[in-house]
């Protein structure tokens, strides 16, 4: 499986972004059995779980990030988004997303999100 990260890019803050996590090709039950993450890694730290969505639908995010980020699944696509609201310059990170089945995991290439006036 191979997974390809969109909607990156420079805001402002308060403003919002989509993140797209596609896999394509990936087949329905594979994608249905996967809990998927997205991570973001800012510069000169650690790389931290922002959200998670199981494979149950339940969902968990960073304290930082409960309220304005929600991560939601696309079944007819096979994408994972992470739709980012009230950024703020603290969010400036890659943005990796990750796709985990037992102890097989896969990442994205990440993608940049920059939050500055």
């Amino acid at each position: 499986v191979q997974l390809q990260a969109s909607g990156g890019g420079l805001v402002q803050p308060g403003g919002s972004l989509r993140l797209s996590c596609a896999a394509p090709g990936i087949i329905t039950s594979v994608f249905n059995s996967n809990d998927w993450s997205w991570y973001r890694q800012a510069p000169g730290k650690q790389r931290e779980l922002v959200a998670t969505i199981a494979t149950s639908g339940i969902t968990d995010y960073l304290d930082s990030a409960k309220g304005r980020f929600t991560i939601s699944k696309d079944y007819a696509r096979k994408t994972v988004r992470l739709q980012m609201n009230s950024l703020k310059p603290d969010d400036t990170a890659v943005y990796y997303c990750n796709a985990k089945r037992g102890q097989t995991a896969v990442w994205g290439q990440g993608t940049l999100v920059t939050v500055s006036s």
